[in-house]
């Protein structure tokens, strides 16, 4: 499992970042709050990347630039044309990044030219029961030599996060299998996997079963159940076009005796040693106001 970085805290360039492309559709949205604060509102979240400009990562969410996301690991995250992007390729020797990942997480990064290699995407709102679309390309992989390069790498959502130690993954790995997982105090349980992308990983030789150059919708549903437990969802899309689920879970306690994610949590969006496009984000479901 990857590493996570050393935060290096690094001078944001004010009014750099343009980020104003997210459009918050509320029942509430054109009055005063109905509810106090810290209530759980019905609410829509879209994000079409119409702005363009670049989202510079931050040591915590309370100093990102944009009201919307805080990008915790990867550098930078570009955005062109209804288009987000990871950095893609090497980062100049100049980059602050580069230099910055040099120093924090060389293996992970080659140095701290790849710092895309360890991208991680969050919300700075939180929500409960919630459903995440997006559309995802991989435009290609980073044949790192860092031993943190394995089979569990991939494209992963992210849910209930409370910390980078305790949340849900969902997605789809390089080893062809679709899994869902669950973080908690820094210990990683398997909760369910699927062979979904035929063929045999190998690292050195067959590094990924993925579909390259190509957008792959992908959903994420999480919903508490009655008894306290949580259920998550993992859908995708087909050649088709349709939403097909994949895999379920339900985390119920079974998984080393940890207690379920039940707190509201930030969503996000993982992906691991790779050059990554996005679009099309949507959340909809109960968000804490």
């Amino acid at each position: 499992m990857l590493m996570q970085p050393a935060r290096v805290r690094v001078a944001m360039l004010a009014g750099f970042c343009l980020f104003a492309a997210g459009i918050l559709l509320s029942s509430a949205a054109s009055a005063p709050p109905a509810t106090p604060p810290g209530a759980l509102v019905s609410s829509d979240f879209i994000f079409s990347f119409n702005a363009p400009g670049a989202l510079e990562e931050a040591p915590s969410a309370s100093e990102s630039s944009s009201p919307y996301w805080f990008l915790d690991s990867g550098g930078r995250l570009l955005i062109e044309e209804g288009i987000g992007e990871t950095v893609h390729g090497e980062l100049p020797e100049s980059d602050r990044w580069r230099e910055a990942y040099a120093l924090s997480s060389a293996l992970d990064t080659d140095g701290g030219r790849h710092p895309q290699n360890l991208f991680r995407l969050i919300t700075r709102s939180r929500w409960s029961d919630a459903t995440t679309t997006v559309a995802v390309r991989i435009d290609a992989d980073n044949l790192s030599a860092s031993p943190n390069r394995n089979e569990s790498n991939g494209l992963h959502l992210m849910s209930r996060y409370q910390d980078s130690d305790t949340l849900y993954y969902a997605g789809i790995r390089v080893d062809g299998l679709a899994a869902i997982k669950k973080k908690y105090r820094g210990v990683y349980y398997t909760m369910a996997e699927v062979r979904l992308f035929p063929g045999t990983y190998a690292r050195a030789t067959s590094p990924t079963l993925l579909p390259q150059g190509e957008w792959l919708g992908m959903r994420v549903e999480t919903r508490d159940l009655p008894g306290g437990s949580v259920r998550l969802t993992l859908s995708l899309t087909g050649a088709d076009g349709l939403w097909r689920p994949v895999l379920t879970a339900v985390d119920d306690g079974r998984y080393g005796g940890t207690p379920p994610i039940t707190e509201p949590g930030a969503l996000g969006i993982r992906t691991d040693f790779m050059d990554v496009s996005f679009k099309d984000i949507r959340i909809t479901g109960l968000k804490v106001r």
